[in-house]
């Protein structure tokens, strides 16, 4: 009888998650080093998201006064910025790619007196510093900046958690709950969603996977349903080392998970409509990215872009609602680099 009841607070536990950003990401490893990460962008309102290439060489800080962690970048990357605020995900030169996901049990503890690192520049620290997951973690398992988190655009909070993949295959998960930084590290942990918490998240997956298969799959659009299907199809994926298949597999896997444009749900952010995808091929570092509202299917090839320390920050912006479809390298444009979002927009953020 208790298994039976902790089976059912399992299946049942996610239907009592009031907040969570329907987003989810995957990871594929196909043969002779293929490995591409995808990720699907769900909220309730639209975000203006463009594209940038910062070179090595940029100097950052985690907050502009006080206290903060500095530092000067190693590699170059091509990001997402939501809003021209902060980076969303990315991908680095060296082939680490880094997915930020809503979560709504977020808690990133109060102010110990540690440096202070904007949850806006969180993403971008990792890509600026290192160069694979196990690097990554092993520096933020030591925890020497504590998160600050003004609220976004529109003032809802700044919970999310990072899921960081690299060109081996290798996958971590980082989440702050009740204070305390969680971080699942291992190939194993290939798919992730909102809420729950990821360990729970993980144990919904094992109870669908030990009763469940094509014909048992469950079909809503909430972030543990999501989950246990972006699992099983990413595993049906035909192994291959072609990138283009690589990248159109997990688009197909990515839409499977999707939420239809027009669904959004009062007070559930984790019911919204999917505004893009995204797909960061690790091995021969091309970065996809596919609008919803708009007929855009474009990529960008590392290759063929400058990330030299000194040379300029480059834009393209995709927020213009323009029909887009290609290799875009060319279409971007020198820029200005975007301000880091520090402080809630037209109020002092308190945290």
């Amino acid at each position: 009888m208790k298994k039976i009841l902790i089976l059912l607070f399992i299946v049942a536990a996610p239907m009592f998650a009031t907040e969570s950003e329907a987003c989810t990401r995957v990871v594929y490893t196909g043969t002779d080093g293929m490995v591409v990460t995808g990720r699907t962008m769900d909220w309730r309102d639209v975000i203006p998201t463009n594209l940038y290439v910062f070179p090595r060489g940029m100097r950052r800080e985690g907050y502009p006064k006080g206290e903060t962690v500095r530092w000067t970048s190693r590699y170059g990357s091509v990001v997402s910025a939501g809003y021209d605020m902060g980076t969303s995900e990315g991908m680095n030169e060296a082939g680490l790619a880094v997915n930020m996901l809503y979560f709504s049990e977020t808690d990133y503890g109060s102010d110990d007196g540690r440096p202070k690192m904007a949850v806006s520049v969180w993403a971008q620290y990792v890509l600026d510093n290192f160069a694979s997951v196990a690097e990554a973690v092993a520096e933020l398992r030591r925890e020497t900046f504590r998160i600050y988190a003004p609220a976004m655009p529109g003032g809802e909070k700044s919970s999310v958690h990072m899921a960081i993949s690299d060109a081996s295959g290798n996958s971590a998960v980082a989440e702050y709950v009740d204070g305390r930084l969680d971080i699942f590290e291992g190939p194993q942990y290939r798919v992730m969603t909102n809420s729950p918490r990821y360990e729970s998240q993980l144990a919904v997956g094992e109870y669908w996977h030990a009763v469940g298969g094509l014909n048992m799959l469950p079909g809503t659009v909430r972030s543990s349903d999501r989950f246990v299907r972006a699992s099983f199809f990413d595993g049906t994926l035909p192994a291959t080392s072609d990138p283009v298949r690589a990248a159109m597999g997990m688009l197909s896997v990515l839409r499977t998970v999707s939420v239809p444009l027009g669904i959004t749900v009062e007070g559930h952010p984790d019911i919204s409509s999917t505004l893009w995808r995204s797909i960061c091929d690790h091995k021969t570092r091309r970065y996809w990215f596919e609008a919803t509202d708009t007929p855009t299917l474009v990529w960008v090839d590392f290759a063929k872009l400058d990330f030299a320390e000194g040379a300029p920050v480059r834009k393209l912006t995709l927020a213009d609602g323009k029909t887009r479809y290609g290799e875009m390298s060319a279409q971007f444009v020198d820029s200005e680099p975007f301000p880091f979002l520090y402080e809630t927009p037209s109020a002092a953020a308190s945290n």
